[in-house]
């Protein structure tokens, strides 16, 4: 099983200006050969494929010989890099390659030839770096990828191959849904709930007043590179701290939870309300969801997204009476039918658990709901068909469970 570790590195101040080099390297490469795929394909109406431009760096050394003091499998990678950037644009999974820039967060990746030590990573070329392995890394060494954020600080990230096979899920244990919101972050179906931290607004303040700062220096002068590094200090603390708030929550729902549901969020959609968006930017649920299904599946655990269209929150868990709005402000409600007062959030975590099991136990992953459905007088008998079909399936699921 492929595992990834992300270590702390020190280089000296000469380790430092070789990595600095390296950066420069590849960067120069990345841009030089996609700008030459841009003007072959607007020349000839094809493209250059990743293999196709690797053989052209022994030309370019030989033009550029400032290239041939930086590691040649790192080059080569670049390459390679690049020709995933395009796949990945023409499948629609990420958008066209862009031209690197000297400024933000730089990176190079080694395929091969690092060795790990106790205290020490051994690059090719630059040496020993010194380091902070805080995890064992047993097992094979894959790549190892040396990045340098915006405050100066170098970290490598080591991929390895521990030897050990997958563990297969299984649905014994504990089901956990889960609601997200920006009142509370998480709301569980076992009627908890997790404030949300509002990491940046502890820190505007601070932050602000960086940025005037910035603001008030001349373009290109020493001074206003050193008032960048101050705010990228404060954007570093900002992310360490919402990122160790993530880890520790996603992390404790593993340990306790076997099945774990949440709800498929249309978060860039959710990101054009201007009134939500800089809350929604801060709470970092994407990255939540991301934590939760890798340390599930290491874990030998199912996660499981329910269709962002089903009616969590207006559906009531008991009856499963469906109520026509639900304006966001209105909290708490109560059940027309049976007359059983509701809490929105807690409410909508046991409806996605209910749906996610209800997912497992008929193997099909079948809908129960349909939004589709128009609601005029002639799609109205459609809407009743369409909700005593999902009654069934729950009560068949909870008579399964």
């Amino acid at each position: 099983m492929l595992k990834v570790v992300k270590i702390r590195l020190y280089p000296d101040v000469q380790q430092q200006q070789s990595l600095a080099q390296a950066f420069g390297s590849c960067r120069w490469l990345w841009n030089y050969f996609l700008n030459l795929m841009n003007q072959t394909y607007k020349e000839t109406g094809k493209g250059l494929s990743g293999y196709e431009v690797k053989k052209i760096i022994p030309q370019l050394k030989k033009e550029y010989e400032w290239l041939s003091q930086t590691y040649s499998q790192c080059l080569q990678q670049v390459c390679l890099n690049l020709g995933v950037a395009f796949n990945n644009f023409f499948e629609k999974r990420a958008k066209y390659p862009r031209f690197k820039s000297k400024h933000g967060k730089q990176s190079i990746q080694y395929p091969q030839n690092v060795k790990v030590a106790n205290s020490c990573l051994t690059l090719p070329k630059i040496g020993d770096v010194s380091a902070i392995i805080h995890r064992p890394i047993e097992g094979k060494v894959k790549t190892v990828t040396i990045s340098k954020n915006c405050s100066n600080q170098y970290f490598a990230a080591i991929l390895f191959d521990d030897g050990k096979e997958k563990p297969a899920s299984s649905t014994d244990g504990k089901a956990i849904g889960i609601d997200l919101g920006l009142t509370h972050f998480a709301v569980t179906s076992d009627s908890s709930k997790f404030d949300n931290p509002r990491i940046i607004n502890k820190y505007e303040k601070n932050l602000k007043i960086k940025q005037q700062q910035i603001s008030r220096k001349q373009k290109g002068s020493n001074n206003r590179i050193k008032a960048r590094k101050k705010v990228a200090r404060v954007h570093r603390k900002i992310t360490n701290c919402r990122e160790d708030f993530l880890h520790k929550l996603s992390r404790r729902i593993v340990n306790e939870n076997q099945v774990i549901v949440l709800e498929n969020l249309n978060i860039k959609g959710m990101m054009q309300n201007h009134c939500l968006a800089k809350s929604i930017h801060q709470v970092g649920w994407g990255m939540f969801c991301t934590m939760l299904k890798y340390k599930a599946e290491m874990d030998g655990k199912i996660y499981l997204e329910v269709d962002r269209f089903f009616p969590s929150s207006k559906t009531c868990h008991v009856c499963l009476n469906q109520v026509g709005s639900l304006p966001l402000d209105v909290r708490n409600w109560t059940c027309e039918n049976c007359q059983t007062k509701h809490d929105r959030d807690i409410n909508a975590s046991i409806n996605l658990k209910d749906e996610g099991l209800r997912i497992l136990t008929s193997g099909t992953g079948g809908k129960a709901c349909c939004p589709d459905v128009s609601r005029s007088k002639g799609g109205r008998k459609k809407s009743t068909t369409t909700l005593s079909v999902g009654q069934e399936a729950y009560s068949d699921a909870s008579r399964t469970l």
